[in-house]
C-alpha cells in the first residue's frame, strides 16, 4: 500500500490508515510533520519520505519503521519491541523510555536521548548514533545499550552532562577523548576487546543498513560509560 501523506488532514486519518491497511508494506510518502506515525505497530514494515512529526513508532511492539530523512523528537517512546531505522538525523529525545527493540540514526540526535532507557528479562532495548548526540545522554538510563559513533565529527561527539542520573545498563562513545564534565556516580574506560564483542553484531547490523564501512569504526577508540552505583541519589540521603 503506498500513501501520500499530503492527501490527509489530520494524522489520525493517517495512521487510521496504516492501521488498517492489509499489507504488510505500508510506504509514505510526502510525510510533513504527521504525528505519532507507527504507533504501537507491529507486523507491518512502513517506509517514510520527508519528516515525520513528534512520536515517530512510538509505543511500537515489533515492526519496522525506515525513514529516507530526518525525524522530530521523541522517536520511539517507550517502544516495547522491533525497528526504527532513519537515514537521517533525529531530534530530541529519541528513544525515551524505550524498553526494548532498536533505533538506528545515521546522522546526529538532540538533546536527552535515551533518556529513561530500560531493560527487563530478555528484553535489551539498542540505541545507536551515527553522528554526535545533544546533552543529557542517557540522562536517567536504567538498562540497555547506547552507542555514539561520531562519524564526522571533529570534537567529542557527546554533548554537556553525559549519564546524568544514570544507574544502568552501557554508554559505548567512539571518541579521541571522553568529555570533562561525567558525572561522579559514572565510571569510565577504555572498552575491552570483550566490551566491543558484545556489540559486534549492533555495529555490522547499523554498518549494513546505512552502507557504512566497518573499518572506519576502527580508526578511534571506544569509551564505555557504566553507573557506579545502583543508585546514584545515595549520597543525598540522611539517616540517622
Amino acid at each position: 500500500m503506498k500513501i501520500h501523506a499530503c492527501d490527509y488532514t489530520d494524522f489520525r486519518e493517517l495512521n487510521q490508515a496504516v492501521g488498517e491497511s492489509a499489507d504488510e508494506t505500508v510506504v509514505i510518502d510526502r510525510c510533513v510533520g504527521q504525528r505519532y506515525i507507527g504507533c504501537g505497530i507491529s507486523g507491518k514494515e512502513i517506509q517514510i519520505t520527508g519528516t515525520p512529526g513528534n512520536a515517530l513508532g512510538a509505543y511500537l511492539d515489533g515492526g519496522t519503521i525506515r525513514l529516507k530523512g530526518n525525524a522530530q523528537d521523541a522517536t520511539g517512546d517507550t517502544m516495547n519491541d522491533g525497528k526504527i531505522l532513519i537515514d537521517g538525523n533525529s531530534g530530541d529525545a529519541a528513544g525515551y523510555a524505550m524498553r526494548g527493540g532498536k533505533i538506528f540514526i545515521r546522522g546526529d540526535a538532540g538533546y536527552r536521548a535515551g533518556i529513561h532507557m530500560k531493560a527487563y528479562e530478555d528484553k535489551i532495548p539498542v540505541l545507536v548514533i551515527g553522528g554526535k548526540a545533544g546533552s543529557f545522554l542517557g540522562e536517567y538510563q536504567a538498562g540497555g545499550v547506547i552507542i555514539v559513533l561520531g562519524l564526522g565529527a571533529e570534537k567529542t561527539p557527546v554533548g554537556n552532562f553525559c549519564g546524568t542520573g544514570m544507574h544502568g545498563g552501557k554508554i559505548f562513545i567512539r571518541c579521541k577523548r571522553l568529555p570533562h564534565d561525567l558525572p561522579p556516580q559514572v565510571k569510565a574506560r577504555r572498552a575491552s576487546a570483550e566490551d566491543l564483542s558484545s556489540i559486534e553484531g549492533i555495529l555490522s547490523e547499523f554498518c549494513k543498513e546505512f552502507s557504512v564501512s566497518k573499518k572506519e569504526l576502527e580508526n578511534e577508540h571506544f569509551y564505555l560509560l557504566t553507573p557506579d552505583s545502583a543508585n546514584p541519589y545515595k549520597q543525598l540521603y540522611v539517616t540517622n
